[in-house]
């Protein structure tokens, strides 16, 4: 009995070079738990069983002839399905491109299939990475695994739901306000956004591309690291892709937090926003245990969190319309009534609007960058309460604007969002860990330390049945 759906990839890689474990076996494993409980999370909208154990025979092949392309080789990662995959429809969860088939991979799909990954499906999405859970998609909500009648979070809701699962141990997601951060809020999994930039965005669909970030979900920390190594690089077809030297994200781990100075970001959810006690409590509680290992750990102020979501409001919705524009006007019907309130907003923006926000950003760019001369990292909330009922759309809607990930998609700031102990439902509470430009390391270090400091669950009891093979 092995719970195949819970090995980290650093397990599943060690496990392959010890060959105690094969890529087929892993797959056939894994498409077992789709077949199973697929039908409940709704976690993937396009899933070939076939094509996934051909890639899966292929590594086996690959790894058995002496070829070692690193450590993904072998290891299965989702795609959001607004990120192209050749062959494969990017419906991006709508009626609007349900028929469109991608021609080519998107540069990151590239990327891991370089190094050796098993591109394992497409997962859900909101759609068109906007609105939120809405029930007139041609695909059901995703759902959470630690309850499944609350959301998962989004907009990456089923690479966060299927991570959570075990459907699959890394998952590709997009992140333009939170929306990698917020499933790993809501299902206790491991969300990092890089840095504005770091990651090509070649062959995704975009929400707004002044803001927009692929990034990955992992259930560990160092898996999200060794995801993000693989897809870091400067692509001509990205005009915003930057060239930047860049070594192992995850050389400096394990290296522990003696003198790192993190800043504490409390007011975010004591004064600016007012989180439940249980959050607080655990803001409080990962404080102290990284001040126990040695961080230097201090309050420190960021400018309010309403400057930063009022220009990312501008932002999304005028650079949103800008590429929603013609096809709202032509096919309204076809838009989910969330996506389409959402988007519609940026019609009644102009332009002394979008270059006032513009103004603002760089402004609040300069005070971050202030504030980070005085500190390697920040730690603050995620997501102020738990995942609420999928069946309560005012409370989603209400509670989906109750986060403090905004700010690091508004100065491009690295950030990554982890599990920081289970609400009194039994369900994950969050926290954050932002980082200056281009310090993933950094990020990873502290976030990596933090982990080992505390003893949470690390997947949802109701899933984490074994999967019988042999």
């Amino acid at each position: 009995m092995t719970d195949f759906g819970f090995l980290s990839a650093v397990q599943i890689a060690a496990n392959y070079r010890e060959e105690t474990l094969t890529p087929t076996v892993l797959v056939d494993a894994l498409c077992e738990r789709v077949a199973t409980l697929d039908p409940t999370l709704h976690a993937m909208i396009s899933f070939d069983v076939e094509n996934v154990r051909h890639q899966a025979m292929a590594c086996e092949r690959e790894l058995a002839a002496g070829l070692d392309r690193g450590p993904l080789h072998g290891i299965p990662v989702a795609i959001k399905d607004i990120i192209d995959v050749e062959g494969m429809a990017t419906t991006c969860a709508s009626a609007v491109f349900r028929d469109h088939v991608a021609g080519r991979n998107a540069s990151v799909v590239s990327r891991l299939v370089e190094a050796g990954a098993i591109i394992f499906g497409k997962t859900n999405t909101h759609e068109f990475a906007c609105g939120g859970p809405s029930p007139d998609l041609p695909v059901p909500p995703a759902a959470n695994p630690w309850n499944p009648g609350h959301h998962p979070g989004g907009s990456s809701s089923g690479s966060g739901s299927g991570v959570a699962a075990g459907l699959f141990p890394l998952a590709l997601g997009t992140d333009t306000g939170g929306s990698v951060r917020h499933p790993a809020s809501a299902c206790g999994v491991v969300g990092l956004k890089p840095t504005y930039g770091l990651v090509s965005r070649h062959g995704v669909f975009p929400l707004a591309q002044s803001l927009d970030c692929v990034g990955g979900l992992a259930r560990t920390v160092r898996d999200s690291g060794l995801l993000l190594n693989a897809l870091v690089g400067q692509d001509p077809a990205d005009p915003s892709s930057v060239s930047c030297p860049w070594r192992d994200c995850t050389n400096d781990m394990g290296k522990g937090l003696e003198g790192v100075r993190i800043g504490y970001v409390r007011h975010f959810h004591t004064e600016d926003l007012d989180a439940p006690a249980e959050t607080v409590a655990a803001l409080d509680g990962a404080a102290n245990r990284l001040r126990s290992a040695g961080a230097v750990v201090e309050e420190a102020r960021l400018p309010s969190l309403e400057s930063f979501f009022s220009v990312n409001r501008v932002l999304l919705s005028a650079e949103g319309f800008s590429i929603h524009g013609s096809m709202l006007r032509e096919q309204p019907e076809n838009y989910g009534a969330l996506a389409r309130r959402a988007l519609l907003a940026g019609a009644f923006l102009s332009a002394e609007d979008y270059l006032a926000a513009q103004k603002l950003r760089k402004g609040l760019m300069e005070q971050m960058e202030r504030v980070f001369e005085q500190y390697d990292v920040f730690l603050l909330a995620s997501s102020m309460e738990p995942a609420s009922r999928l069946d309560e759309p005012q409370e989603t809607r209400r509670t989906y604007t109750r986060q403090a990930r905004t700010p690091f998609s508004v100065t491009g700031h690295p950030a990554l969002a982890m599990m920081a102990g289970l609400s009194k439902e039994r369900l994950p509470l969050s926290l954050q860990f932002a980082a200056g430009k281009f310090q993933e390391a950094m990020l990873l270090r502290v976030a990596e330390a933090y982990e080992t400091l505390t003893e949470l669950p690390v997947h949802p009891p109701q899933f984490s049945q074994p999967t019988q093979t042999g």
